[in-house]
């Protein structure tokens, strides 16, 4: 009590604080009796509420004693039961015996509904036997029963894990022996109007009296057939055994005939069954569809339309299309035949080989002429050949057949005498020339290509560029680069010395001879590497590279074979996973460094020759000494450069047969760098000159260029040679100026035929002696010694100039003054 005075003595306290809070006393005291009247109406409510829920659960718990009292005289009224059931005198008795007596009644059970439904199997059947002795139609209203009925069990024989396979075995006898008496029956009505007809004859042909016959006999068995076709799936992916399309009944009877004729002609001892001439049935079946599609499209394809319009059925070609049932009806003779005739060939080659070949011939044709897609749309029907390659496993055989008559071929062209001779006519004039070696190897691969072009698979197709086709391919590089190793060691002193080569036989090789023997390999590399780049943009070999890179990406195997081997052998985008390369990536590679590596040494080979050849040229010095007379007297070209034009002449007289213009052009500017060089260091920059050596020079250059000209084209001499020449042309500058009547010294006087070197007769001893000057760019007046020697030296700016104007464009100052500066005139 005295807590509650407290606590109110606080809120008074705290109401309370002034005089002026006294005059809302009242207030304060309406508030609290609100307060309180709302705290008594809570107290009221949870009170009844305490109530109510203390009386629920009294009850509650009087339901559950009543339910256990309940339960517990149940339970003894059962075991009582239990008891005198079983005559047991306890429970643990008592329950065994009485699982064991349903189980009996659940056995009984079943075997009653067995019983059942035998008994309606067996009305089904008996039924549809008794129809059939009056009316073929009337009998496929129980059999589709019976087939429904049948096909029912099939499932629940899934969900139930094979509980009742007798059972099934035996409705689906009654099933299959129902079938065949009623197919037998429709049969027999349609091979008689056939009979009327003179079926087989191609031009056959149904006579309106017997229109709706037909019509209804092939309706029949097509409405047999349908249950059948409903529910079929098959498919042709390559991790799966085929399951190939139905025959449709009517056909079997339409083609059972012609199949008969088939095994006439191609079973047994007749002429016409040859294992070596498979083209001989596969052309008879193509012959059967050219005959009898005719037959099919006027006759079947309507019955065909109407019966299948508007079911799924429908959406398939080989049900729907008369021409495509009529090649699927035709195809179980050829596999029988193929699958016969495959083991007798296996252990021979060459007919193996053919008997593949013509098979992917055929399935082509039924694909590509008769627009055949097996039933699998889109996806299109793999072949015959597929078939018996993947789902019979004979690729593997097959496959080695093909590799080894490909590596005997390739073994006959390598030892073929002339494999490593230039062929001049099968290519281009203007083109490389390769061995005739190198084009059989090109032209085997391709023929391989196209024997296996036509296969559907993606691993067999890739299994035969990397074994067989890159396979070859290896092995005419390493032949190559073998060769070429042995002439780079039969070229040097320690190659001659441990492999015993002559030096008259090491001369030959540095000469015309080696470099023949390298334009082989530069040749056979080059056209290789251009057939391999060419293949790489076959729509064929496209579709495989496409089909590799998105394998590579979503496996890492593909085949027998990881990515990392296949990037290996065909190029290592492939294992990257980055968009670009090509199929043949890398072994184009190794033949182009092959090209490379062979032209620098033909070039170096070329190169060494020509500076061999120069060797006397360089150890002669006629040209400060030469007078305007004796060189008046001996205008041809010094006689120690012979050797050099003689070897410029043979040398390119044959690349320019044997190379193509480009790498022509190349070789001859690395070999014009040489002589530039050579002549620069050896001659212009070592020499002192007089107006008459200056020009004997110039008839020496011009030798060359013409000689070059002739074998390479014009211009290239000129351009390779241009520093030389200009050095000429400035120390044999005329000492006087005046008119120029000079020509050009790389061309022919057309009245004497030879070289008009009146241009150059000023006479070194003698600079009062009239001379013709060189013409100036700028003003048509010609430019003398004194005043070139006097602008050069002047300083840059006016050596440029002077240099601008004499029309020299490679010559810098400095090498200009050195130049001028070995004239005999300003020697001093």
């Amino acid at each position: 009590m005295d807590e509650i005075e407290a606590r109110v003595l606080d809120y008074l306290d705290d109401k309370l604080q002034a005089e002026s809070d006294l005059d809302s006393l009242d207030d304060l005291l309406a508030t609290l009796q609100n307060q309180h009247g709302l705290l008594q109406q809570q107290l009221h409510d949870a009170q009844q509420h305490l109530q109510s829920a203390k009386d629920d659960a009294r009850e509650h718990n009087a339901s559950l004693q009543e339910q256990a009292r309940a339960f517990h005289a149940e339970q003894a009224d059962i075991e009582r039961r239990l008891l005198a059931i079983t005559d047991s005198e306890t429970s643990d008795e008592a329950v065994p015996r009485f699982e064991a007596a349903l189980d009996q009644l659940q056995h009984l059970d079943v075997a009653h509904a067995y019983l059942e439904l035998l008994k309606e199997v067996d009305d089904l059947s008996s039924e549809a036997q008794t129809q059939l002795q009056t009316s073929n139609e009337a009998a496929l209203a129980p059999y589709k029963q019976l087939r429904t009925l049948h096909t029912r069990l099939l499932r629940l024989q899934d969900d139930a894990e094979g509980a009742a396979p007798h059972l099934l075995h035996h409705v689906g006898q009654i099933t299959r022996a129902l079938r065949s008496q009623i197919l037998d029956a429709f049969s027999s009505d349609l091979e008689g109007i056939l009979k009327r007809l003179g079926w087989p004859t191609p031009k056959a042909s149904i006579p309106s009296h017997l229109r709706e016959e037909w019509d209804s006999a092939i309706t029949k068995l097509l409405e047999l057939q349908t249950p059948e076709l409903d529910g079929m799936h098959f498919s042709a992916s390559p991790g799966d055994k085929i399951k190939l399309p139905a025959v449709l009944f009517p056909l079997e009877v339409l083609v059972e005939p012609l199949e008969m004729r088939f095994r006439y002609h191609f079973e047994g001892d007749k002429p016409t069954n040859r294992i070596d001439r498979p083209e001989y049935f596969l052309s008879h079946i193509t012959a059967l569809l050219n005959d009898y599609s005719g037959f099919m499209a006027d006759h079947v394809q309507p019955v065909l339309l109407r019966h299948f319009r508007g079911t799924d059925i429908a959406l398939n070609t080989v049900y729907i299309d008369a021409t495509s049932a009529f090649i699927t009806a035709l195809l179980p003779m050829l596999r029988t035949k193929i699958g016969a005739l495959l083991p007798k060939v296996a252990g021979q080659p060459q007919l193996l080989s053919h008997l593949m070949h013509e098979v992917m011939n055929f399935d082509t044709t039924i694909r590509e002429e008769w627009r055949y897609d097996g039933g699998y749309g889109v996806e299109g029907w793999n072949g015959l050949s597929w078939e018996f390659l993947v789902q019979a496993d004979w690729f593997g055989r097959w496959l080695q057949v093909e590799k080894d008559f490909a590596l005997a071929r390739y073994q006959t062209i390598v030892d073929a005498p002339d494999f490593g001779d230039l062929d001049y006519e099968s290519v281009d004039p203007k083109a490389t020339k390769p061995t005739k070696g190198a084009i059989r190897v090109n032209d085997l691969l391709e023929t391989i290509t196209d024997r296996y072009r036509p296969l559907a698979s993606f691993s067999q197709k890739l299994r035969f560029v990397v074994e067989i086709q890159i396979a070859i391919f290896d092995k005419l590089h390493e032949r190559l680069q073998s060769n070429l190793e042995a002439y780079l060691t039969m070229t040097t002193s320690f190659g001659r010395a441990v492999g015993g080569v002559t030096k008259e036989e090491q001369e030959k090789l540095l000469g015309l001879e080696g470099l023949e023997r390298l334009c082989k390999t530069y040749g056979s590399a080059d056209y290789l590497e251009r057939a391999m780049r060419d293949w790489s943009d076959d729509v064929f070999f496209l579709d495989i590279w496409e089909e590799l890179q998105d394998r590579a990406r979503k496996a890492s195997n593909i085949g027998n074979m990881t990515v990392a081997d296949v990037a290996e052998r065909t190029s290592s985008t492939v294992a990257s996973g980055t968009d670009g390369g090509a199929l043949f990536d890398e072994t184009a590679g190794w033949y182009s460094r092959l090209r490379i590596r062979s032209e620098k040494i033909i070039t170096d080979t070329l190169g060494n020759n020509v500076r061999e050849a120069l060797r006397p040229y360089r150890h002669i010095n006629p040209w400060a000494s030469l007078t305007s007379a004796s060189a008046s007297s001996n205008l041809s070209i010094t006689a120690e450069l012979d050797p050099l034009v003689t070897h410029l002449d043979r040398t390119l007289s044959f690349l320019s047969r044997a190379l193509a213009p480009a790498p022509l052009r190349r070789i001859t500017r690395a070999a014009l760098a040489t002589i530039s060089t050579f002549l620069w260091d050896n001659v212009l920059g070592r020499h002192r000159f007089s107006t008459a050596g200056a020009a004997q020079l110039t008839a020496d250059l011009a030798a060359i260029c013409r000689v070059i000209d002739t074998h390479v084209g014009s211009g290239v001499a000129e351009a390779g040679l241009r520093k030389c020449l200009e050095g000429a042309q400035l120390v044999g500058l005329p000492v006087k100026g005046g008119k120029a009547t000079i020509k050009s010294p790389t061309k022919k006087n057309d009245e004497e035929g030879e070289d008009d070197w009146d241009a150059w007769d000023g006479d070194a001893e003698d600079p009062g002696q009239d001379e013709k000057p060189i013409a100036s760019k700028s003003d048509g007046e010609e430019l003398g010694l004194w005043e070139v020697e006097k602008r050069l030296f002047s300083d840059n700016q006016a050596a440029r100039d002077v240099l601008e104007e004499l029309g020299m464009e490679t010559l810098t100052e400095n090498e200009a003054r050195t130049v001028l500066g070995r004239r005999v005139e300003l020697s001093g």
